[in-house]
């Protein structure tokens, strides 16, 4: 049966009609805006819909594209920026509880100035060279949001765009001359041109030019930056213990990882990898603990990076950190971390927000930080030099860049997400892993207690098969080495400060072309 003509455009005028009495209504756009800006998450680990990141941002940029004035698209942004770090972060509640929303209200602040540039580039008569500048005027906006909120105070570089790309091989080729950064702007830019080609008919040709632009650039990278050649192999054993909580947890931890430690003997592995906290007292309060170590060191035949969490006893307060473990003990190398959780490790302002404590599991003593970044030499490997990280340090793309320039030659970050061992963060903080490793053209090695245990190597593809939340046990990867040095490495943040040379022309040019709409006319004489 055919429907007529008439009905069906009956039924489409109604449609149109509900959509625009729901972007009329504050309450509605309200909601509209945060559900588009959740959309994102989907692209992240665990649902890991990466492909959906290309067109993820594109529901909200045409709400935002829909705003009556600035103002109204500012608060679309700061709306959806609350959407955006609920629906990435959500796996916090346990531990933030209704503190989240206000964590969530403040960040989504950075989003209000984004939603100026993004109605100011997308309303409005369009123009080929206006529609071809919002390709990348509005991926540097989203850029310089992400910076912003990467500083380790408002919760650090957790959720960055581009990091949902952790598993497309040209992304992660990118990702090796501009740092997860460049990816970002692609995939901003992508879902620009999108937005422009489903909703303004007069710039699709432009916004097909600016897609072409992004495919050929991902082509031209992809030829032109190398993948990292081999340059021979280490073996590393990941030893992953599992849950342990509640009284004597602490030490059943270690009895365990000792246990599991033994069966890897005989199978001539160059570095054994406790996770993050493997360890819960002060190895020189406790040389019985060392010598325990030590001795596994001498049956397994390679030494043993362990992760102290204790208060130690020639340092006030509580440090974590990394500790190389030989045959003969202790090695003397130490890293302390350095970029704590916030809220988990250490409480922001503890004399203004001390109050969440009471609400989540906030920390109850915030934990001491290291002073500097730290390369280890592995005993009677060839040398072999290690780059500790330990946990939300992955995140952060300067500290592998660091490790890397140090010297190191095998990247390896000691953690644990036990409080989240049911929600997306322990596959989301493995990926974290692969971006690091293609940014750096170094093999790193992410190591838990509890899962997601995984190995990625030098170009950013996963090695072996990864421990995940419901392991237990012990797992040797081949890890292929490189001695590459990738554009990153030696560039650094370039693409960043492309955006904010963007931003700054736009700005330029907007106070330009206010100050000449503000000029005082010319005085007239009598006689004119």
């Amino acid at each position: 049966m055919q429907i007529p003509v008439a009905a069906r455009t009956n039924a489409r005028d109604r449609a149109g009609g509900a959509a625009r009495a729901a972007l009329a209504s504050p309450w509605w756009r309200a909601l509209l805006a945060a559900a588009a800006g959740a959309l994102p998450a989907l692209a992240f680990p665990e649902p890991s819909l990466w492909w959906f990141a290309y067109v993820a941002l594109v529901p909200w940029l045409l709400l935002i594209r829909s705003a009556g004035s600035a103002g109204r698209a500012a608060l679309d942004g700061w709306l959806g920026g609350i959407g955006f770090v609920l629906a990435v972060h959500h796996w916090l509640m346990p531990n933030l509880h209704v503190f989240i929303l206000l964590v969530a209200a403040l960040l989504g602040l950075l989003w209000l100035p984004w939603g100026w540039v993004v109605r100011a580039m997308l309303s409005g008569a369009q123009s080929p060279g206006r529609a071809l500048a919002a390709v990348v005027v509005v991926p540097s906006g989203w850029l310089m949001v992400e910076l912003v909120r990467s500083w380790e105070g408002l919760g650090g570089p957790w959720g960055l765009l581009g990091a949902s790309q952790w598993e497309f091989a040209p992304a992660l080729r990118l990702a090796s001359v501009g740092g997860v950064w460049l990816v970002t702007l692609l995939v901003v830019a992508v879902n620009t041109a999108v937005a422009q080609l489903v909703s303004a008919a007069a710039v699709r040709v432009p916004a097909l030019v600016g897609l072409l632009v992004c495919a050929l650039t991902t082509t031209l990278v992809w030829v032109w930056a190398e993948p990292p050649r081999p340059a021979g192999a280490v073996k590393v054993a990941v030893v992953q213990p599992g849950v342990y909580n509640g009284s004597g947890g602490v030490d059943r931890r270690f009895d365990e990882g000792e246990k599991l430690t033994r069966t890897l003997a005989g199978q001539d592995v160059d570095l054994v990898v406790w996770g993050e906290s493997s360890v819960g007292r002060d190895l020189a309060g406790r040389p019985d603990l060392a010598d325990r170590v030590a001795a596994l060191s001498r049956v397994v035949g390679a030494p043993i990076l362990v992760n102290v969490d204790a208060r130690r006893s020639d340092e006030p307060g509580i440090y974590k950190s990394s500790v190389l473990i030989g045959p003969d003990g202790p090695t003397g190398e130490r890293y302390d971390k350095m970029r704590l959780v916030p809220f988990g490790e250490y409480v922001p302002a503890r004399s203004v927000l001390g109050w969440a404590t009471s609400v989540g599991r906030a920390a109850g003593e915030d934990r001491r930080r290291g002073e500097a970044q730290v390369v280890m030499t592995l005993p009677g490997r060839d040398g072999l030099r290690i780059g500790p990280l330990v946990c939300f340090e992955t995140a952060f793309p300067d500290m592998t860049r660091r490790l890397v320039r140090d010297g190191a030659q095998l990247v390896v970050a000691q953690s644990a997400t036990s409080t989240f061992q049911a929600s997306w963060a322990p596959e989301q903080h493995a990926s974290l892993a692969a971006l690091r490793a293609a940014e750096s053209g170094r093999p790193v090695v992410h190591a838990t207690l509890t899962g997601v245990s995984a190995v990625y190597g030098p170009d950013g593809a996963r090695v072996g098969e990864p421990l995940g939340t419901d392991d237990r046990g012990t797992a040797v990867y081949a890890v292929p080495l490189s001695q590459a040095t990738t554009a990153y490495v030696r560039y650094g943040d370039w693409a960043v400060y492309a955006a904010f040379a963007v931003l700054a022309v736009l700005c330029a040019g907007s106070f330009r072309r206010s100050a000449r709409g503000t000029r005082a006319p010319r005085a007239r004489r009598a006689r004119g």
